[in-house]
């Protein structure tokens, strides 16, 4: 492959039209395509009207939508456009299942394959400081270096093999942390709403010291200051997320309490409106009005 490469981007939501500004930054090609197509021509990148026209002679395919069973969908409509021995790093945040699916799809159509999901949030995807995850074969991964140089400030490589999605079972594994932390926040801050505490007493207790942390404060900032839009992972994804998390334990056979309820504290806030507000809409959660 050139070093100037063509990148189909499918999918200009949050994440993935930061994504493909900063690919295009890096000097590269690039095309993108969303359902929606004002989202696409948001990205101010050339836009194809299907995702074949997308992927057409694309030396890399870059998928980031909402779940594994668009992703299916879309790739399918795709196919019959991709370049055989081009790479398609996947993206999105899907379910192991669906990994092995889609490497399957891609070894149908002579593509090669990159599980390659992602840590980070809006702020990140837009400075190009995402943590990318990646597996995929070794001999093909100086191909698609560019474009994860292009969007993160780190890659981790998990395993060889993508169709074992052992980057996508970490990126799982890191998210139940994620969210946990994040309801740990907002139910923290309603308890103190509901008994009159002062946050700003509780926050500079543990200042300093080994139960302070970054993305507390953060998520603080924005329950207590009003500030959950623009989302920078939206609720109603965060729940998605805690689904994936949930289903992958029970297929492990593993019982996770506090990712269960967590899913079911995202529905409540979504239900009351905030499924488009950053997940620390989780607050909300803990109030009957």
């Amino acid at each position: 492959m050139s070093e100037n490469l063509t990148v189909a981007v499918l999918g200009a939501g949050i994440m993935g039209a930061a994504m493909a500004r900063n690919i295009a930054r890096a000097g590269h090609s690039v095309r993108v395509w969303n359902r929606t197509p004002a989202k696409a021509l948001e990205t101010g990148l050339p836009v194809a009207s299907t995702p074949a026209d997308a992927v057409r002679d694309a030396d890399v395919v870059l998928t980031m939508l909402y779940d594994g069973g668009t992703v299916r969908e879309v790739i399918e409509q795709a196919a019959p456009a991709l370049r055989p021995g081009a790479a398609w790093i996947q993206s999105t945040t899907s379910s192991p299942a669906d990994v092995a699916k889609l490497a399957a799809t891609a070894a149908e159509h002579g593509v090669v394959f990159f599980d390659a999901p992602v840590l980070g949030t809006r702020q990140p995807a837009e400075a190009g400081q995402l943590q990318v995850l990646a597996a995929g074969p070794a001999q093909h991964r100086a191909a698609v270096q560019p474009i994860f140089d292009a969007v993160g400030a780190k890659t981790v490589w998990t395993g060889d093999d993508a169709a074992a999605a052992s980057a996508t079972k970490l990126k799982l594994v890191a998210n139940s942390w994620v969210l946990a932390v994040t309801h740990g926040a907002a139910e923290t801050l309603a308890l103190a709403k509901g008994l009159d505490v002062d946050p700003a007493a509780f926050l500079g207790l543990i200042a300093g010291g080994p139960l302070d942390m970054g993305y507390l404060h953060a998520k603080s900032t924005l329950i207590l200051e009003d500030k959950l839009t623009p989302a920078s992972f939206a609720v109603d994804t965060a729940e998605k997320d805690a689904g994936l998390i949930v289903d992958a334990a029970q297929d492990a056979g593993v019982r996770l309490d506090v990712a269960a309820a967590g899913r079911e504290r995202f529905r409540r806030a979504a239900a009351k409106g905030h499924g488009d507000a950053d997940m620390a809409a989780s607050y909300y959660a803990s109030f009957d009005s």
